[in-house]
């Protein structure tokens, strides 16, 4: 399963991940590599301790996620 993810690089150094679908699942890295690495364990961790119905509707949170785009706005 693929999950689409937002990486955003930290003010003191390294990088923030987190899944926006999936509230409180978040983790971190140095590096991007450590942080992908370390998020995909996160997200492991978090679908693993849901209750069947929650897996479920994470599951599908997951699957119609259909990526980020950057849309222009004035301000």
């Amino acid at each position: 399963m693929k999950v689409d993810v937002v990486v955003e690089e930290d003010e003191e150094g390294g990088y923030v991940v987190y899944v926006p679908v999936l509230p409180g699942c978040h983790s971190q890295g140095d590096t991007l590599d450590e942080a992908l690495a370390n998020i995909k364990e996160a997200i492991e961790l978090y679908l693993d301790v849901l209750d069947p119905d929650e897996k479920e509707a994470a599951l599908y949170a997951i699957s119609h996620v259909r990526g980020m785009k950057r849309v222009e706005v004035n301000a």
